[in-house]
């Protein structure tokens, strides 16, 4: 019998490209997507036609809705049994939209989350349960000592960045849904014995992720520089884009490969991670500020940005780098892919 993942939010950065690593290791992959949001139609075509290649892992696409207790319990009924990992990465991701719509966030990520997890105990106890977690969870850190530089702002008493020890103070609708699923995974695994592991990502970016003003920054920004650069050009007056607060916040980087590789290392060791919650990102050497970022971006592109600053985000952390010590020593994880080669390959996809 051949190995099978779930994996809700499929058709998203996330699940995409861990789906396409799945499918070309001969893994099957029920994907579980609505497709409601951008680019994600095109992602299950990408996906399909990788499925469709000889030697691929098998693709089922679910149209379910894991807002929706009855889509949920239909999709464990059928797939549960067999699969040996979920990896729940759906859910409402934009900060901003959680402001808007409070209610619409709460449903998709504590509701919606609490329906898989359900799911999970009752038809598939056996399997892995990854969640995709927020460094939000952590709040806006303000109680640190930080330190502030010509580019970027500082937390000189953590040089490796931040652990898992750190309080946890949820901050915003979306850092209490996300912070709420959080803990209830962990829960799930104290209570009721699910082998369940939690990642807090810090920041993502990679191809196959269709970026927004609110959503994806690094992918946004690429987006941005090349479309000023375009029209440059063509001798146009660039538009400027805007950024929120003084461009000196920081975080760091982690590819898509190296998202891939982790969520994989760790399906692999469950067994001794179970009930554990990891920061996961780039680390120090691969952080930047929005101000370096943009700065990097002119070295590759040739092109002067302009943009226009906008006040700060509410709730929004002036630094966080994850100290991925604890991800390394458990299951063996750390980035492999450093930032200026990423970001080579995310404006290479941009441009495709």
């Amino acid at each position: 019998m051949s190995e099978r993942w779930i994996v809700t939010g499929g058709c998203g950065f996330v699940g995409s490209n861990l789906v396409a690593s799945l499918l070309e290791d001969r893994v099957d992959v029920v994907v579980v997507d609505t497709l409601v949001r951008k680019g994600s139609a095109e992602n299950l075509a990408w996906l399909q036609q990788r499925a469709a290649k000889s030697g691929a892992g098998k693709l089922v696409h679910v149209p379910a809705d894991v807002r929706s207790r009855t889509d949920v319990e239909h999709l464990f009924s059928r797939f549960g049994e067999g699969s040996s990992v979920v990896a729940h990465l759906s859910g409402q991701v934009a900060m901003t939209t959680s402001i808007d719509r409070p209610r619409h966030d709460f449903e998709v990520n504590v509701l919606g989350a609490f329906n898989v997890l359900e799911g999970i105990r009752t038809l598939a106890p056996h399997a892995a349960a990854l969640f995709s977690s927020t460094n939000k969870v952590y709040g806006d850190l303000a109680s640190l000592r930080h330190e502030e530089s010509a580019t970027r702002w500082i937390l000189p008493d953590h040089p490796r960045g931040l652990g898992e020890s750190t309080p946890l103070e949820f901050h915003s609708p979306y850092g209490c849904s996300k912070g709420a699923a959080d803990q209830y995974f962990l829960d799930y695994h104290r209570i009721f014995g699910l082998k369940s592991v939690v990642f807090r990502h810090s920041s993502m970016y990679g191809g196959r992720q269709f970026a927004s003003f609110d959503q994806g920054w690094v992918g946004w920004f690429c987006e941005q520089a090349l479309r000023q650069k375009r029209e440059r050009e063509a001798r146009r007056v660039p538009l400027a884009f805007t950024i929120s607060g003084d461009g000196k916040q920081v975080r760091d980087l982690l590819y898509a490969d190296d998202l891939v590789r982790c969520y994989r290392l760790a399906a692999a060791a469950i067994d001794r991670i179970a009930g554990r919650a990891y920061n996961i990102g780039g680390g120090m050497e691969n952080s930047l500020s929005l101000l370096e970022l943009f700065t990097v971006l002119e070295h590759k592109l040739g092109v002067e940005l302009a943009y226009e600053r906008l006040p700060p985000r509410a709730s929004d952390q002036k630094v966080f780098v994850a100290d991925g010590t604890r991800a390394a020593a458990d299951f063996g994880f750390s980035p492999q892919v450093g930032v200026s080669a990423g970001l080579d390959r995310m404006l290479e996809w941009l441009r495709r």
